[in-house]
Parts: structure tokens; C-alpha cells; sequence
């Protein structure tokens, strides 16, 4: 092939260059893009971890026992009693008390309506009374009424122990009381899930504490009622 250039001015002359001495462009390479899919963007996005919200309350009371003048009347005797064990379950506050087997019950309280919601707790409870000591402990809480309120026995837990010890000093006798309530709560539901766990617990913390603080001497003073009249029912059996 020929290429051939015409210059104008003096002289006419011809210029005549090889095909080969022009330089030839290469077309430039395509640059691809990764397209990403639904699959990878699920991938590479990880869910967000369950935040738990951890709720502790604790509650410790000494009271000094009235003395009935002989040990066979002893606070220890009461708490093997069965209306002991009406009072440290609270009965008269139950809708219903069944007894499920050797020292455990359920407890139904009366249901609450708030708003659109309706709920009952139902808990199980074991009481072990020995000549040592004697003990509260729950072993399950759930709530009947409403679905939703329902839903929620999946995403909690409770825990509570109520520990009972007596001692003399001095020919005068002292209960004991050891109360502890922890709660696990899951934040699954906007807009706690943005906040963080402390602004559950730190209320919530409270709210058990003022709970505790109240109900514990609300207990004793039903005890040491039950336990006189369970006394004075026993001399009057007496011939």
C-alpha cells in the first residue's frame, strides 16, 4: 500500500511511505465489572448479635423471733408445717395453687390487663424446709393471656432463690433472710435494639430493687403473724 503526501509551494514532490512504518493501535482492552449479587451482599452484611439485658436485685433481712418458752414450738418445726408453706408462697395473693409433686408447686397469679394486654404469671416453686435452714426456689416463670405477652416466654428467663437461716444468741432467737431475683431479658424489638443494654438495665435494676425492698418485710411480718397463730393453735391442742 502507497500513501502519498502533496506539498504546495516551489516545487511539487511526492513522498511515499510504507505501510509498515505506521504505527498501529491496539483497541483497548474491556474492563469488566463483577456485578454483585443478592447472595454475596447477604454474605458479606453479618446480623446484628442479641443484645441480653441482665437484671439483679438482692434483698437481706435479720428479724428477732418471739419465744414461746419451750424449743418444740421452734420457727424450724413451722416451716415443715404446711400452712408455713402457704404463707412463704403467699397463697391468699394466688388465683390458683396446685401441688405438683414433693415440695414443688404452681403458683397462678391474677392476670393484669395493661392497654390491650392481658397476663398471668405462672411459677413453679420448690420449698425444701430442713433443721438447718429452709429455702424458696423458683424454677420456671411464664405468663398466660394475650399471644404477644405470651411470645415473650421465649426471649427471658428468671431466676430467684429465697434463703431462710435462724440462730440463738443468748437464749434469743433471729431469722434470716437471703433474697436474690435475676432476670435475663432479650432486646429484639425497636427501639431498645438501637439503645444500649445499659438503658434496659440500669431502670430495670431499680424497678427489682424497689420490688424486693418492698415485698421482702411484707413476708416477714406474714411469717411472725402465721407463726404465732400456729404456735397458739398447737397449746391450745395441748391436754
Amino acid at each position: 500500500m502507497i500513501l502519498t503526501t502533496k506539498w504546495h509551494g516551489r516545487g511539487h514532490g511526492c513522498a511515499s511511505f510504507s505501510s509498515s512504518a505506521i504505527p498501529l493501535f491496539k483497541p483497548r482492552k474491556k474492563i469488566g465489572v463483577v456485578k454483585v449479587g443478592n447472595e454475596s451482599q447477604s454474605e458479606s452484611v453479618s446480623e446484628p448479635q442479641t443484645k441480653k439485658a441482665n437484671l439483679s436485685a438482692a434483698r437481706k433481712e435479720r428479724i428477732q423471733l418471739p419465744t414461746y418458752g419451750t424449743n418444740k414450738f421452734h420457727i424450724s418445726e413451722f416451716l415443715s408445717h404446711p400452712s408455713a408453706i402457704e404463707t412463704l408462697l403467699n397463697t391468699n395473693a394466688l388465683k390458683s395453687f396446685q401441688c405438683l409433686g414433693t415440695n414443688t408447686y404452681r403458683c397462678t397469679l391474677h392476670r393484669v390487663r395493661l392497654l390491650n394486654f392481658e397476663a398471668g404469671p405462672v411459677l413453679d416453686l420448690r420449698v425444701t424446709p430442713t433443721n438447718e435452714d429452709c429455702t424458696v426456689e423458683m424454677l420456671s416463670c411464664k405468663f398466660e393471656g394475650s399471644k404477644i405477652m405470651e411470645h415473650q416466654n421465649d426471649h427471658f428467663s428468671a431466676l430467684m432463690r429465697n434463703h431462710m437461716t435462724w440462730d440463738t444468741n443468748d437464749s434469743e432467737s433471729f431469722l434470716e433472710v437471703d433474697v436474690t431475683l435475676n432476670l435475663i431479658l432479650e432486646i429484639y424489638t425497636h427501639p431498645f435494639t438501637m439503645m444500649p443494654v445499659s438503658a434496659v438495665e440500669r431502670p430495670g435494676n431499680l424497678m427489682l430493687q424497689a420490688l424486693l425492698d418492698r415485698l421482702v418485710p411484707l413476708l416477714l411480718q406474714q411469717l411472725l403473724q402465721d407463726y404465732a397463730k400456729w404456735v397458739h393453735q398447737q397449746l391450745d391442742l395441748v391436754p
